[in-house]
């Protein structure tokens, strides 16, 4: 359980939490007008200028869109296209990089895998946002779990980490 809250951060595992709360704000603050590109330029903007950010958009190592939006997005308009909070996710896409390059103080202003998968969640029934965490521990897990599994049909020995005591770490740390 500490290591799923662990991961629970504005920028790891809350982060389709935050994008999702995000979007319905913008999405109630548009009052039922229909998301466009130029309602939604003036609103990051004065989001911006508020001091807040735009969760969904940028990526510490890509500098394009994230694949895995690039997927959800082919996915949701397949699947979901007259969604509100999916036409205003779309409407975004479309709206913020612009908005966020002019600022010149980001990298990657495309989205991120994030920015779409609280809305896919939210569209398939998890509505309980606190869950997003561990629906997001458990693909890393999938993951790592592959990897394993390859190793062992590869013929690799399984891996035994060095256990190391508190008092061993302390002992290396201060050596000189």
């Amino acid at each position: 359980a500490a290591g799923v809250c662990g991961l629970a951060g504005p920028l790891h595992g809350l982060a389709n939490q935050e994008c999702l709360r995000w979007l319905k704000e913008t999405h109630a603050a548009l009052g039922g007008k229909e998301p466009t590109v130029e309602i939604l330029t003036k609103y990051a903007k004065d989001t911006l200028a508020a001091g807040k950010v735009i969760p969904g958009f940028g990526h510490g190592v890509l500098r394009k869109t994230d694949p895995r939006y690039t997927i959800q997005k082919n996915f949701a308009a397949q699947h979901f296209p007259d969604d509100p909070l999916f036409k205003l996710a779309s409407v975004c896409f479309e709206a913020i990089p612009p908005v966020l390059e002019a600022t010149g103080k980001v990298k990657n202003p495309w989205p991120n895998v994030d920015a779409l998968s609280g809305t896919c969640m939210q569209y398939y029934g998890l509505k309980q946002e606190d869950y997003y965490t561990v629906v997001f521990a458990v693909s890393r897990s999938l993951g790592c779990m592959s990897n394993l599994v390859w190793s062992r049909i590869m013929g690799l020995p399984i891996e035994r980490p060095k256990s190391e005591t508190l008092d061993s770490l302390e002992a290396l740390a201060t050596k000189k």
